[in-house]
């Protein structure tokens, strides 16, 4: 008996320390890509560095420097620089005090 209690205890743990964190991080990054934006200045799981010219629901093409477009897969995205993200914020609140 004590080591059944001993054993859901244990499963428990493993719960609330791996399996909880991993899926809260999946859902935030898939907050991310349903977010992008043509637009956007974004960086990739390389390292490029690029913005946004088209998207559909698997591709995304970016262009990393004037006249350079490469298409890439939506999930390569690794985050949206912060000066974007910040004005976008910075706007929805603007228009949520406006109304």
């Amino acid at each position: 008996m004590n080591s059944i209690v001993w054993l859901v205890a244990l499963m428990a743990i493993m719960y609330f320390m791996m399996i909880r964190p991993q899926q809260k991080q999946k859902k935030q990054r898939q907050e991310l890509l349903d977010s992008l934006k043509i637009g956007h200045e974004v960086v990739t799981i390389g390292g490029i560095h690029g913005e946004i010219t088209a998207l559909s629901d698997e591709e995304v093409v970016l262009e990393v420097a004037q006249g350079v477009k490469i298409t890439m897969q939506r999930t390569s995205i690794a985050f949206i620089k912060a000066k974007e993200v910040e004005e976008e914020t910075e706007a929805e609140i603007q228009e949520t005090v406006e109304e």
